[in-house]
């Protein structure tokens, strides 16, 4: 598990390329036969991926966490990206499509991650956050997400947003996740940016096409930054900066965040002139 303490927007301001790169953007998430993990100090979430293709895979604890087990003193939120898997969650087992999410809560001991299929393996992205209540297991299909339509074919950006753990859906301790498709012939998402103070937010790209690449915009909106992102690649984003993305050919990502509130709309709009 890497370890990524916090930046400062003063601190960003001077970093070049590669330590840009270092600081909020991920190696791949998905290695076959491993589970990957990135732990930021942005509210001490954790982003991974496990690929399981030709064993289970079983989520141990770190010493880092200073816990007994994964979960103790953490809730976890999954999304398979790939072909069919399964979940087990202390007895519990639970197949996950593409697109489908599951949410394990404070407390779980036994986490582990199959494949049905070794040459159409499960890609499961994986995103947690400290959490001092226990909410149950609780599974959501793709088609059961609350979707949302935003953007215009007119500005680039139509595009779907599906809600699994929110106010209205999977209910947590403080962890909010989601995912975004973006329709044919649109590149951007999130335009125009937001920030949003008390809560960071974490990406995930793919269906990234082999070849392509999204560029990510970061940083404080007076000043900002990109990162060049490839497939099953994942960003950190700061309270203070913003997190919009331009592809040079559709892709989806998944969006994820935890902080100080549990609102969803809370969001501090930046107006594209004002980007610097």
């Amino acid at each position: 598990m890497q370890i990524r303490f916090e930046h400062s927007p003063k601190e960003v301001s001077s970093m070049n390329t590669s330590e840009l790169r270092d600081a909020f953007l991920t190696d791949s998430l998905m290695k076959d036969d491993a589970i990957q993990l990135l732990y930021t100090h942005y509210d001490r979430v954790i982003m991974g991926g496990a690929k399981p293709v030709g064993k289970r895979l079983v989520l141990e604890t770190h010493p880092e966490l200073k816990a007994s087990y994964f979960l103790e003193r953490r809730e976890l939120g999954i999304i398979n990206v790939g072909g069919k898997g399964m979940v087990r969650a202390d007895g519990h087992s639970q197949e996950l499509n593409k697109l489908d999410a599951l949410y394990l809560g404070k407390g779980v001991r036994e986490v582990s991650f199959e494949s049905e299929d070794p040459l159409a393996p499960a890609l499961f992205y994986l995103l947690s956050a400290p959490a001092h209540a226990a909410y149950p297991v609780q599974y959501l299909p793709k088609e059961q997400a609350l979707p949302t339509d935003m953007g215009s074919l007119e500005t680039s950006n139509a595009r779907t947003i599906y809600k699994y753990i929110h106010a209205e859906g999977i209910q947590s301790c403080q962890l909010v996740m989601g995912l975004t498709i973006l329709k044919t012939g649109s590149v951007w998402n999130t335009m125009p940016a937001h920030t949003h103070t008390r809560r960071m937010e974490a990406y995930f790209y793919f269906d990234v096409p082999a070849g392509q690449r999204v560029v990510h915009f970061m940083g404080m909106p007076s000043e900002t930054r990109h990162l060049l992102v490839a497939n099953h690649q994942g960003v950190v984003s700061p309270p203070w900066s913003i997190h919009s993305g331009c592809g040079t050919a559709n892709y989806s990502f998944i969006w994820g965040m935890a902080g100080e509130n549990y609102t969803y709309t809370d969001m501090d709009l930046v107006d594209i002139t004002d980007l610097r």
